[in-house]
């Protein structure tokens, strides 16, 4: 039995809501066998309320988030990322800085929640069908059988999962 616990980075420019909702995610789905964390390029410094609200909704824990810089996870002491998804089409554009532990990558571009415009109810909904989408990625990731794929089949398995 392996007890390997995998660090996984999610992206996202502002780190106020898709990539908060993939690190409550992976944390809650992960089973003690990943540590999720996210981080921004531009991070805005607030988590979206609507983000916390649907982690909530979803029964998942939804309090001590932040919106960070992803220099943290860059800096000497950081954790050894096993993973890095970005989940924004921006930040996947972006020179992103040098990771520990030479991590795999994968775009897993969702469109931004917090950019829309509408009511609270509206806003709630469009918040919702974002986690759902992560939510699918996630069990697909989770559901590999990571030990036994070579790194080329799991870097294309990620990269795939991003496009469904």
């Amino acid at each position: 039995m392996n007890d390997k616990v995998y660090n996984v980075l999610f992206i996202c420019t502002h780190n106020s809501a898709r990539s908060i909702i993939a690190e409550g995610l992976l944390n809650s789905m992960g089973g003690g066998r990943f540590k999720a964390h996210s981080a921004g390029s531009q991070p805005t410094g607030a988590v979206n309320p609507f983000a916390l609200t649907t982690l909530k909704t979803m029964h998942i824990p939804n309090d001590g988030y932040r919106s960070k810089d992803w220099s943290e996870f860059a800096r000497s002491g950081a954790p050894a990322l096993d993973f890095v998804f970005t989940v924004c089409d921006n930040a996947a554009g972006e020179v992103c800085p040098v990771w520990p532990g030479q991590p795999m990558t994968a775009h897993w571009g969702v469109a931004d929640p917090a950019a829309f415009e509408g009511s609270a109810e509206q806003k709630t909904k469009v918040f919702w069908d974002t986690a759902v989408t992560l939510k699918r990625r996630i069990e697909l990731m989770l559901a590999l059988p990571l030990q036994s794929l070579d790194r080329l089949t799991l870097q294309r398995e990620l990269k795939d999962i991003g496009t469904r």
